[in-house]
């Protein structure tokens, strides 16, 4: 038999800690590998973490509330598998220095584990823990660590969660907002009188109202200012004909539903003709750093989801290239939907080359899209309308209903041309204009 420490993982770019906030399996159980053994949090999401080897549950390390950096030992897992590397060190970053003793150990000379010297977010009298994202949001808002403690929490053993952190904000500022009063000084309004000042009350009867922006809404607003500032962007459009992407899509849904057990949207079938254009301008999946341009050599697609408080998220499909219709339709379902009920893991959300946005399900026609730095372009999808058009027939032109959308074509100037950035979309209108028809799915 074989110990191994199983070390808390790598859960995405610039993430190089997580706190434990419950171990899903006891010390002594059987575990699989790749069974999910406990739930992290960190400053972007909470998720569980699987174990890489099968065995037995012989020690945990880390307990509940523990602040632990990425590549510590977490547990010992008592195993027979023949180990080939250090558990977990490929995940770890290329300049993280590995403690000593990470690693295997013979049973007979394992002599128990060594304190990490971490220590919960703790206050005069309180033993309660926060996770990272709770604790980011505090300090945001500048709420006291007095004030969480007064908060009742709906996660497991009263833990407080994000949402509640949430509610709480949302309910002291509407408090707060109640309480403003117009403020004129006597200064700068000499003609009016104190009478004339102290009537004067705003509180509920004025037609505006101050509304403080949410953590989320504070960062998209961050980084858009900052594409802006960073990308001169240039949009162009086209309009393409997606009659034949339209009646394919109808002819196969309810088999596809059927056979795949999931619905066949529009989505997929767009971002498999940009992935083929990417491929045919691969200089359009890029980035720039300096005065460098970063070729990508995986097309990594990145698929804007609009949340129901109308903020927005971008998951990424890695390596989209890889799958075909099915995959693509599939990662987009999956992707949605937990997007939509913040169920995503940190590394979804980042390593996007490319981004696709879909301002048609709003009804839009087009839409200017900005770029999700550090990539150098971005492609919204307009609405699907049927218009009348002139058509090639046999006889020769003739007038007919066509399903037709616009394609809005955003791009960082400084290094992709009207040119280059013009053929790409044209490329995109091409694919779905001669959809195969008698395509099998």
């Amino acid at each position: 038999m074989v110990l191994i420490e199983m070390v808390m993982p790598k859960m995405g770019e610039s993430i190089m800690e997580a706190t434990v906030l419950s171990w899903l399996k006891k010390e002594g159980e059987t575990i699989e590998a790749d069974e999910s053994v406990l739930e992290v949090a960190t400053d972007k999401v909470d998720t569980e973490v699987p174990s890489t080897h099968g065995g037995i549950l012989k020690e945990i390390i880390a307990r509940e509330g523990e602040v632990v950096p990425v590549g510590q030992t977490i547990a010992i897992i008592e195993t027979e598998e023949v180990i080939k590397h250090p558990l977990g060190l490929d995940d770890l970053p290329d300049d993280y220095e590995q403690p000593e003793g990470i690693g295997t150990r013979e049973a007979s000379n394992y002599s128990g584990p060594t304190s990490n010297g971490l220590n919960q977010l703790t206050g005069p009298g309180t033993q309660r823990f926060y996770s990272p994202l709770v604790k980011s949001i505090a300090r945001q808002e500048n709420i006291s660590l007095k004030e969480l403690e007064t908060l009742s929490g709906s996660g497991k053993k009263n833990r407080l969660t994000k949402n509640d952190v949430l509610a709480f904000i949302a309910e002291k500022k509407s408090k707060e907002a109640a309480k403003i009063k117009a403020v004129i000084s006597v200064s700068d309004r000499p003609i009016m009188d104190e009478m004339d000042i102290r009537t004067l009350d705003w509180s509920g009867s004025g037609e505006d109202e101050i509304v403080e922006m949410d953590r989320m809404r504070k960062m998209i607003a961050e980084r858009m200012v900052e594409s802006k500032r960073i990308s001169p962007h240039v949009t162009s459009f086209v309009e393409a004909d997606v009659t034949g992407v339209v009646m394919w899509r109808e002819k196969v849904k309810a088999e596809f539903e059927k056979r795949y057990n999931q619905k066949i949207t529009f989505t997929p079938i767009f971002i498999e003709a940009v992935i083929m254009a990417i491929k045919d301008f691969p200089l359009i999946n890029i980035s720039v750093e300096g005065d460098k341009i970063i070729k990508k050599n995986h097309i990594n697609i990145g698929m804007a989801v609009a949340l129901p408080n109308f903020n927005l998220i971008v998951p990424v499909i890695h390596q989209a290239d890889q799958y075909n219709l099915i995959g693509l339709c599939s990662k987009v379902n999956d992707l949605a939907r937990r997007a939509r009920n913040n169920q995503l893991k940190p590394e979804e959300l980042s390593g996007g080359t490319y981004t696709v946005t879909n301002v048609g399900s709003f009804g839009n026609l087009m839409g200017t899209p900005i770029i999700v730095q550090p990539q150098a372009a971005i492609l919204a999808l307009g609405a699907i309308v049927k218009k009348p058009s002139v058509i090639d027939t046999p006889a020769g032109d003739a007038i007919g209903i066509r399903h037709k959308m616009f394609l809005s074509h955003s791009y960082d100037h400084r290094v992709i041309d009207g040119a280059l950035g013009g053929a790409f979309i044209r490329k995109v209108a091409d694919y779905l204009e001669d959809y195969d028809l008698n395509r099998e799915i």
